[in-house]
């Protein structure tokens, strides 16, 4: 792997803002400019003005609200979607509604609004449903709603495709015409924007003379949880979402169901960071979407006390950790199925298949591929009557969602269903197609994609001084607000190994000195996931970060990376 440093561009504006030389030059690097940029207060937050079809959308809520008509959620199964349903439900609670959900099993109905989900909702009785990050595809689910004589609302972020389901209520980002100056919200945070126009209507219809008006900042835990969990883009709209979350959560002011979340892992909510959201609460969320059902995170998000969220919370701490041991297991046959036809050097892409994979965990499988070949990955596993369900991972320049489409067009019935992002997105294909789906995949990723692109490189933002590394950077770098498009910073440098000992489970606890600057100090490192023992020097990717122990923080190196060190 090639260690190549980004380009810094100018920070002057920032440095004469007072921001530190170091966190200046990383901001820069990741496009900020002016230190407006780094604002994070509510205020910064764009109007939900410009979000096509807001308004209609919060008129039809209202008026639901004014006839008392049953409104039901129909949810994702994933942590996006379970934490949109709780932002509705609570939301919509807060302001005088009559709202229930469901979320379908994956593994029963698929993804979305279907005419089966439709079936399902309709035994409650509802007047309107309301899709949160999902319903963008549902043309035949609407169809199916309206017959039945039930009204639907869409809120979703999802691509769409060259159609619009059949309803006047669409609220999505990525819709045409959408003027909204993120194409980037994460199905929460659309949820999130739906509800501040409700409340705005309600307050010209004088609703709130009978009903306190709600707090729905209130909510920002729970965005700001499904918003890093979803790895969408941290642009300026996203980033403040989730500073303002983090905030919550870290003054004690979170929902109980996220508290007990961190407390199931046994982390610290007061020093929650965004890793914490992406890597903690959010796959015990995911957990029980990919082995079981998604209502249990649901519940675990709406429950109002720490008595009636811990359980669930323990109870998708459980779910993760049997997530952990199925992925392990799939890992591996993926990795041997690699070796056993010589390896990847060849090819593109990878799809992969075996009938005794676990459907909800193939997206986690592909991601983990995907990382260690730097290549686009589909793993599948078996769903329904011959076919076979697949979960896709991208790299940057091949948008996955449009190959998708390529291949659609190439070969029309091939993919049964399809829908995602740029870099991640599923699809559904008969098993007998799987050999034809594997040929026209690879040749329009090489179409799409140079040699040059397969080549795995890791970025880092540079070297640091002798006075530079310290525990002030790993508090200020800790503290802020890092995810995908915004990535956490890496530095590099050479280092001598002066002591190395094997801890827990195959994790190496090292000693370093700089061997690149005047700096005789010994750092304190972490090296997770290798024992084997390290040469004398080494190159090292490393992110500075607070080692917490016994009530004291200190300094500690975590390294991403390392090779030898050549001089």
């Amino acid at each position: 792997m090639d260690i190549v440093r980004r380009a810094v561009p100018d920070h002057a504006a920032l440095l004469a803002a007072g921001v530190p030389p170091v966190l200046a030059r990383v901001y820069a690097a990741r496009g900020v400019r002016s230190p407006a940029d780094l604002d994070t207060g509510l205020d910064t937050l764009p109007s939900y003005a410009s979000l096509k079809g807001i308004d209609a959308a919060a008129r039809r809520l209202a008026d639901a609200i004014a006839r008392q008509e049953r409104i039901v959620i129909v949810a994702d199964y994933d942590a996006d979607g379970a934490t949109a349903c709780a932002v509705g439900v609570r939301g919509l609670r807060a302001m005088g509604a009559d709202v229930d959900f469901i979320v379908p099993n994956r593994f029963e109905y698929g993804y979305g609004l279907t005419p089966e989900i439709v079936d399902q909702a309709v035994t409650r009785r509802p007047r309107l449903i309301v899709t949160v990050d999902n319903g963008i595809a549902s043309h035949e689910g609407v169809a199916a709603a309206t017959r039945a004589g039930v009204d639907v609302l869409i809120t979703d972020h999802h691509l769409p495709a060259a159609t619009l389901p059949p309803t006047p209520w669409i609220v999505n980002p990525n819709q045409p015409g959408c003027a909204f100056p993120s194409r980037h919200l994460a199905g929460v945070g659309v949820m999130f924007y739906v509800l501040l126009a409700l409340r705005a209507v309600l307050r010209e219809r004088g609703h709130f003379a009978a009903v306190p008006e709600p707090q729905l900042a209130a909510l920002l835990d729970l965005v700001a949880l499904g918003t890093v969990a979803d790895v969408v883009r941290l642009d300026r709209v996203n980033r403040a979402l989730v500073a303002q979350g983090l905030a919550r959560i870290r003054a004690g002011r979170a929902h109980p169901g996220v508290s007990a979340l961190f407390t199931a892992a046994a982390r610290d909510p007061r020093r929650a960071t965004s890793y914490d959201l992406g890597f903690v609460a959010g796959p015990r969320l995911n957990a029980a979407g990919r082995l079981a059902d998604m209502s249990v995170g649901i519940r675990c998000l709406l429950a109002d006390t720490a008595a009636a969220a811990l359980p669930l919370a323990t109870e998708l701490d459980r779910y993760n950790r049997e997530r952990r041991e199925i992925e392990a297991d799939m890992q591996d046959a993926a990795l041997a199925a690699i070796e056993s036809v010589g390896g990847v050097d060849d090819a593109f892409t990878l799809a992969l298949y075996d009938e005794r994979w676990h459907q909800g965990v193939v997206g986690i499988v592909a991601s983990r591929l995907k990382e260690r070949f730097h290549r686009p990955a589909v793993v599948f596993a078996r769903g329904k009557e011959g076919e076979l369900k697949g979960s896709g991972r991208s790299i940057a320049g091949l948008h996955l969602r449009d190959a998708l489409d390529v291949v659609d067009k190439r070969a029309p019935g091939l993919i049964a269903r399809f829908g995602g992002h740029a870099f991640a997105a599923g699809l559904t294909i008969a098993e007998v197609d799987l050999p034809r789906f594997r040929r026209l995949f690879e040749a329009v990723a090489r179409e799409a994609l140079s040699p040059a692109q397969l080549a795995r490189v890791l970025e880092t933002d540079g070297t640091l001084g002798a006075d530079e590394l310290g525990f002030e950077l790993a508090r200020a770098t800790r503290a802020a607000v890092w995810g995908q498009g915004f990535e956490a910073p890496v530095f590099d440098g050479r280092f001598e190994v002066v002591e190395q000992r094997v801890v827990g489970s195959g994790h190496s606890k090292l000693t370093l000195r700089r061997a690149d600057v005047a700096d005789r100090t010994r750092y304190p490192a972490m090296l997770f996931g290798y024992a084997d023992p390290l040469p004398a020097g080494i190159r090292a990717a490393y992110r500075p970060d607070i080692n917490e122990w016994n009530g004291s923080e200190s300094l500690q190196l975590v390294i991403t990376h390392w090779q030898p060190d050549e001089g």
